[in-house]
């Protein structure tokens, strides 16, 4: 497996997989490249994953404070052949151990898409297998399942990213209830935003949970949206708001911004916490997984970790590394629709594309 190298972000080489691949394995290569991310994956439905690797284009975007779409595409077209060869390097396997090619169909930026759908359509094509085109929130939803301790089904997920705040209901492959979602910014945009106003710097959430750590929650006092309301969905974008209102009122110092973040990031936390538990009270299950980006944030899992302890809920996370867009999550969806229906897609991508309109598989 591999993991990206601290000042390049290109893919450290890794060590020899635990379960190489064989010929006429059936392993499934999954790409990635909704946005920022390019990720490539191997995948055996019976051994598991054989490689992974990760370029992530944080450092070319900070320079401009956010994602540039076309420098992304760019990005993705140099990255993503060297690392389909690093991956089959890695797992021992050539071509032809590939039985299908699944890439993320969105959604996404639309040039971002194009380049990984241009690229599994032709490898398919080249190879004579089938070609997979996979929902993005979907290979969130099912990251877990990597996992050595994997979730069986059915099981209340929260999703939360950088654009997805989400509570479904997921019963199986293809087979998700939207329960609540936000009704404006997404728990990931409001940790993005609020960075850049503590002038943190992009990416914004990962900056903002690592300066909080400095920092002490209740020094001041920040909204909770709609975490006493009777329905499941989320309000985030008034957060930043607050978070402006309280630098323009008090003079704040360095130690002032990081309890300020605390506070936030706490507010934010506990909202999601009240939320899911909410979600899984009503129901009757006693299963809970958080997908995407943010499930990584350190004082989610901790928080949300105790109080589904104390009432008895079994909490499942994906693996840290598999918590941001990734290959490997993709390729383990385009194996599961594989194993359920064969799939020989038409080339095209979704930029925009409801999960609620996702046929089962």
């Amino acid at each position: 497996m591999t993991s990206p190298d601290s000042k390049t972000g290109v893919a450290a080489p890794a060590a020899p997989p635990v379960h190489p691949a064989t010929p006429g394995s059936g392993a499934v290569l999954g790409i990635e490249s909704s946005c920022d991310e390019t990720g490539v994956a191997l995948f055996h439905p019976q051994r598991g994953l054989l490689a992974h690797a990760l370029h992530s284009q944080a450092q070319m975007h900070a320079e401009y404070g956010g994602v540039v779409p076309e420098l992304a595409s760019r990005d993705h077209i140099r990255r993503l052949l060297p690392l389909v060869r690093q991956v089959l390097a890695d797992a021992g396997a050539t071509p032809a151990h590939i039985a299908a090619v699944a890439y993320t169909e969105g959604p996404g930026l639309a040039g971002a898409l194009l380049v990984g759908a241009g690229l599994a359509h032709g490898f398919a094509f080249a190879l004579g297998v089938p070609v997979i085109g996979v929902h993005h929130l979907e290979g969130h939803l099912l990251s877990p399942l990597l996992s050595a301790r994997p979730p069986e089904f059915p099981f209340v997920a929260l999703l939360v990213s950088g654009g997805h705040t989400q509570l479904m209901r997921v019963d199986g492959v293809g087979r998700y209830a939207l329960l609540g979602e936000t009704v404006d910014d997404a728990a990931g945009e409001a940790f993005d935003k609020t960075a850049q106003v503590l002038g943190l710097g992009y990416p914004g959430g990962p900056a903002l949970a690592a300066f909080a750590q400095s920092g002490i929650a209740g020094r001041f006092s920040l909204p909770r949206p709609k975490m006493a309301s009777d329905d499941l969905e989320f309000s985030f974008s008034g957060l930043k708001t607050a978070v402006v209102t309280t630098l323009r009122k008090n003079a704040v110092d360095a130690q002032g911004r990081a309890d300020l973040a605390a506070e936030f990031q706490q507010s934010v936390v506990d909202v999601l916490v009240s939320k899911s538990l909410r979600a899984v009270e009503a129901s009757g299950w006693k299963r809970l997984v958080v997908a995407g980006g943010v499930g990584a944030n350190q004082r989610l899992r901790d928080c949300l970790g105790r109080a589904a302890a104390g009432r008895g809920v079994d909490l499942y996370f994906p693996e840290q590394r598999f918590c941001t867009d990734n290959g490997a999550m993709i390729a383990l969806a385009g194996a599961l629709r594989l194993k359920a229906a064969g799939h020989a897609g038409a080339f095209g991508v979704r930029p925009r594309w409801d999960l609620g309109t996702l046929a089962a598989a």
